[in-house]
């Protein structure tokens, strides 16, 4: 709209009566001239079975039941009303009543019954039974008569019947766009949800992934800065450790980068996932940064689904890389206890060699854990322990053994 110019009014009626943007506004001007020229065309038949112009009684009872039809959009039934009242002005000022006359009593039939179905229904018919209430019925009552009001009361009561049509059709639509709107939205929330769930599934990865690495890095490191004076074979070993160490870091980043930037769900890794199948090769990187891993373990071991298995061997190294990072060296034991239906994964460390807490945020480790945890079905405990040092304790469901004769 050019600025400056006067808005324009608009309105398009509701099933409620209400008026909202989306018609012109010279719908509502071409129903009432239509409905005046059709209730002023019944005046054309007169009641002595002639044709001639309307006469001024017929222009005065279409000028009233026109004028009310405004009142359709707020009051339906105070218009039904008022256009049967002018309906039973015909007869009594010497008009023939028929079906054009009583147009405007149709159209507000018609607004009553889309907007409230349960009083259409009580006052269409009565209004439909008064319009032909005053015309006397005698035994010289010919079949045209007969016909002519017959059409009177049916077009009324068609008028409600289509209303009722449209106002099925609107809630119909109504519903259906409802439930569109609500799916979408769904959709939209379930979607939001994947991203989100997608995106701790990365940061989880990454930070196993680099956090181990880079803390036996740090702690070889340190080893060979201790030893580097008095035992100089020991210190190049440890710088070895160190190279070995953080070339691992490298590759397992560059090729956890590289599985994200691929496109499609048939994604191969690079290797294969870890499990407890590699925990000896997990145990051998911390004893050469300097902690000595003991393992104890209780029951029979059976193979892990992949999900499992891959969430006990990241516990362990979650576990460890933690004892490394706060303890340095030092004495860690893991037990693994495998019964009928879970697997009991313990981690703790003797408490030696505690170095102070950094002055920095806390990190995502026992929060990754216990999400791991949890992705499975398992539970996970972190506390300290009386006698000094660190506990973390875990339960994962496994499958139910099937029994075999």
């Amino acid at each position: 709209m050019p600025a400056g110019s006067p808005p324009r009014i608009v309105g398009r009626v509701l099933a409620n009566g209400d008026m909202r943007p989306g018609a012109p506004w010279w719908r509502e001007a071409a129903i009432l001239a239509t409905t005046f020229v059709l209730c002023l065309s019944g005046g054309v038949a007169h009641a002595d079975g002639t044709f001639g112009p309307p006469p001024a009684a017929a222009y005065v009872v279409a000028v009233l039941m026109c004028a009310v039809l405004p009142l359709r959009h707020r009051a339906p039934l105070a218009a039904l009303a008022l256009t049967t009242a002018g309906g039973l002005l015909v007869a009594p000022v010497g008009l023939l009543l028929t079906p054009l006359v009583v147009a405007p009593a149709a159209v507000a039939a018609y607004a009553l019954a889309v907007r409230d179905e349960r009083r259409a229904a009580a006052a269409i018919p009565v209004s439909a039974a008064l319009l032909v209430s005053t015309t006397p019925f005698a035994e010289t009552l010919s079949w045209q008569d007969v016909t002519r009001l017959g059409t009177v009361v049916a077009v009324p009561l068609v008028a409600g019947v289509l209303g009722w049509s449209v106002q099925n059709r609107r809630a119909y639509l109504g519903a259906v766009e409802e439930r569109a709107r609500r799916a979408e939205k769904s959709r939209e929330s379930e979607a939001r949800r994947r991203v989100a769930e997608e995106r701790v599934r990365i940061a989880r990865e990454l930070h196993d992934l680099v956090a181990h690495q880079i803390t036996l890095a740090n702690a070889q490191a340190m080893v060979a800065a201790q030893v580097f004076d008095v035992r100089p074979e020991q210190t190049r070993e440890s710088l070895e450790d160190v190279i070995e160490t953080t070339r691992n870091a490298l590759d397992d980043l560059r090729a956890t980068v590289g599985l994200l930037r691929q496109s499609g769900d048939a994604v191969a890794p690079a290797e294969p996932v870890p499990g407890l199948s590699r925990l000896p090769t997990l145990l051998e990187s911390f004893r050469r940064a300097g902690l000595e891993v003991s393992v104890h373990e209780e029951g029979t071991a059976r193979p892990l689904p992949p999900g499992v298995d891959l969430t006990a061997y990241r516990i362990i190294q979650e576990a460890l890389t933690n004892v490394t990072k706060h303890a340095g060296s030092g004495d860690a034991q893991v037990g693994l206890v495998w019964s009928r239906d879970r697997l009991t994964i313990t981690v703790a460390d003797d408490g030696t060699n505690v170095r102070p807490a950094p002055d920095r945020p806390p990190g995502f480790g026992l929060i990754g854990m216990r999400e791991r945890a949890a992705a499975v079905g398992g539970q996970l405990s972190a506390r300290r322990r009386p006698e000094g040092g660190f506990l973390v304790s875990t339960d994962l469901p496994l499958p139910a053994v099937r029994s075999t004769r």
